[in-house]
């Protein structure tokens, strides 16, 4: 077994056995690796380091930022890889590819990036200072501002107060006035260049850092310095409209942003924590809401029993899923089918994400005392056709819904769930009686959202025999379908991934389930029966869309548990 870097050191007599307690201590605290912690804490020369782990490892020192390297070198390996493990790719020879790296010793991350693009890995050392100028020099990690606001430069980009365009043009014209609105206007923009769909801006005691949330997965953009922390939040604050001066209560707020005609929208949430405020921004880009439901992922009988279910003239239709699967764009996409003159239709959301013309939307505001209970006892005084309440969170919630449901209104909400049967057992719990569930509901339908292979580097792998078989593909249909990744470009940001399908398992509620329902029978009863009158499981839907060449293996497994 290798030893440990640490231990390595100690047995060559570069540190003594305090020093390494005390940077294997300053390591938990502050993060990062072990050798640029020893450098940093003065127990030892970079160049020192460097010779030592050179002759200790046999691989040769080198300086990668002086090199040549070729793009697609580069385009191999991410740079949310190359940030994790404190590396750079710097040749290729065939299907040998040599990297520099900090410390030799790491052999997670060689086997990450030998599985990652699929070559022998050839290893070198490197000073930190090395690589992060290398980094600098070939990544780029959405710092150059030049290039960010490039986009921008035929417009002014206008901070909208009230629904009015107000002429400021701050996000470009203040850029060379300070550091920290540059550094702001920067983040904003470069997330919405990337498709970002979240911003986190999380302060720890020794730093300060910025992730993007693309296609539901979180990757580091860049660490700010520390010392800027109170001044980013307070420059978010202002633009959302918040009290500056509080910083030991959550606050929430809007930034509404305008460039090239285009509006976007940022929720802003603001969180006290124990080294600062963390504030998250949620991008809400209503070009990008797709409300065609064809589109949204459902299988062609899915899609069927769902439009039949919500243009019944009464009933509930429930969606459930975690966090961020996609049910408020289903729900939004059922909206707009149903929307017609004839009808009138009123949600109550927490919070509203978009406006759609022709709703009655509300926005919730437990603080005053406006839940979704309120408003729901509200909408059955507005001479509603159609109610669509954000969240069942609650039996009173519950109760008034399925009530609504029985006297001639058609119900849309969500519930949170880990799939369609599941949801059965929810409403029981919350102390909803059965035979109100088997008279109120239509359907229950269950989705996850998962990654599509980025089609500009799309590529055709192998995938053994037993794992497919494992996921869930039966033995006839194993060597039927071509499996595919991507290979990672410019086009999806090193990831292999762009855009987002959804995995859906529906389940209308036939009279079988209903008997089912009124006899009490279990999550598991309900599954098999509904899978015997044909719905598909999530993980189902999801090797269909393996099948078809939009999603891999590694999104399948984790979307959707094996049935």
């Amino acid at each position: 077994m290798a030893k440990k870097l640490g231990d390595v050191l100690l047995d060559g007599g570069l540190i003594t056995p305090d020093q390494l307690q005390r940077a294997v201590s300053e390591q938990k605290q502050g993060g990062g690796m072990l050798a640029p912690t020893l450098v940093k804490l003065g127990f030892m020369a970079e160049s020192e380091l460097l010779d030592f782990l050179s002759k200790q490892y046999g691989v040769p020192a080198v300086d990668p930022g002086k090199l040549d390297v070729d793009q697609e070198v580069i385009d191999l390996i991410p740079s949310n890889i190359v940030q994790k493990y404190k590396i750079v790719p710097i040749s290729l020879d065939g299907q040998t590819l040599t990297i520099a790296m900090v410390d030799p010793s790491n052999l997670f991350a060689v086997d990450d990036i030998r599985f990652l693009t699929r070559k022998n890995i050839r290893v070198t050392v490197a000073t930190e200072t090395a690589i992060k100028q290398a980094m600098d020099r070939f990544y780029d990690a959405g710092t150059g501002v030049d290039e960010a606001l490039s986009e921008f430069t035929d417009e002014a980009v206008d901070l909208i107060e009230s629904g009015e365009d107000l002429d400021i043009g701050e996000l470009e014209s203040a850029a060379e006035q300070a550091p920290v609105v540059k550094l702001v206007n920067l983040v904003l923009v470069d997330a919405i260049r990337k498709g970002a769909s979240d911003i986190h801006l999380e302060p720890y005691e020794k730093s300060l850092r910025v992730r993007y949330r693309i296609d539901g997965v979180l990757y580091e953009i860049m660490r700010p310095p520390l010392k800027l922390k109170n001044a980013i939040v307070s420059r978010l604050k202002i633009m959302s409209r918040l009290d500056i001066a509080e910083r030991r209560l959550p606050q929430d707020g809007r930034i509404k942003l305008k460039t090239k005609g285009k509006e976007m929208d940022f929720r802003v949430s603001v969180l006290p924590t124990l080294f600062g405020e963390k504030v998250v921004l949620r991008l809400l880009d209503k070009s990008s809401l797709q409300l065609d439901m064809t589109k949204l992922g459902f299988e062609e009988r899915q899609l069927k029993d769902f439009q039949e279910a919500i243009h019944r003239p009464f009933g509930m239709v429930l969606v459930t899923g975690p966090t961020g699967s996609g049910k408020t764009t289903t729900l939004y996409s059922a909206l707009c089918e149903l929307n017609k003159t004839t009808d009138n239709i009123s949600t109550a959301e927490d919070p509203v994400e978009y406006n759609l013309p022709g709703i009655n939307q509300v926005q919730i505001h437990e603080a005053i005392g406006l839940t979704f209970a309120t408003a729901l006892r509200a909408f059955l005084r507005q001479d509603p056709d159609i109610i669509m309440v954000g969240e069942i969170r609650d039996f009173e919630t519950a109760e008034i819904g399925i009530k609504a449901a029985l006297t001639g209104h058609m119900v849309l909400s969500t519930l949170h769930t880990n799939d369609a049967p599941s949801t059965v057992s929810r409403l029981l719990n919350m102390g909803v009686e059965p035979f109100l569930v088997a008279s109120a509901v239509n359907l229950m339908l269950a989705q996850r959202l998962a990654r599509r292979v980025c089609n500009d580097c799309k590529q055709e792998i192998k995938v053994p025999k037993e794992t497919l078989l494992d996921l869930g593909v039966s033995e006839e249909e194993v060597g039927s379908f071509a499996s595919y990744k991507g290979a990672g470009c410019s086009t999806c940001n090193q990831t292999g991934y762009k855009g987002r399908i959804a995995l859906y398992e529906v389940m209308p509620l036939y009279d079988e389930i209903k008997e089912l329902v009124l006899v009490g029978a279990s999550t598991a009863e309900l599954k098999r029966e509904a899978m015997r009158l044909g719905a598909i499981t999530l993980r189902q839907a999801g090797i269909n869309k393996l099948k078809q060449g939009i999603t891999t293996v590694e999104e399948v497994v984790r979307c959707s548990v094996k049935d």
